[in-house]
């Protein structure tokens, strides 16, 4: 049997991405195949996107549901490419959290994976939900 939690568990291991994060992180959006985990190190990949978040990552999160805070648009696409993962990163570069982009059902939805350089890129939504609801 898979472990259950609370919703209370599940709020605070979702707010712990908004403590890792800090203040004024950042949303990487790269092309490639996506290293094994976010403690990895990037290989052979190419940074697309480069996107500021809100000072403050966002809030507290609500029976285990995570809403993140604006991240305002990159209004020049660092390179051309077809974006297949995103790292959120502190403001320093440390990578907090990496996980899947595309249209529809990865962690990170966008209207398009195809980005090209000098245009923008935009995120109008990111909301995450911890395990078990």
């Amino acid at each position: 049997m898979a472990l259950s939690l609370s919703s209370t568990i599940r709020s605070a291991q979702m707010d712990a991405i908004t403590t890792a994060v800090g203040a004024s992180g950042f949303v990487d959006i790269y092309s490639g195949t996506p290293p094994a985990n976010v403690g990895t190190a990037l290989a052979g990949n190419t940074l697309l996107a480069h996107l500021p978040c809100s000072a403050t990552f966002a809030p507290g999160a609500a029976s285990g549901v995570l809403t993140v805070n604006a991240i305002t648009q990159d209004a020049s696409a660092d390179a051309t490419g077809t974006a297949t993962f995103f790292r959120v990163t502190t403001s320093g570069g440390t990578a907090v959290v990496q996980g899947t982009v595309s249209t529809s059902g990865a962690d990170l939805n966008m209207n398009t994976t195809s980005i090209v350089s000098g245009g923008p890129v935009a995120i109008s939504s990111c909301v995450w939900t911890a395990g078990n609801p």
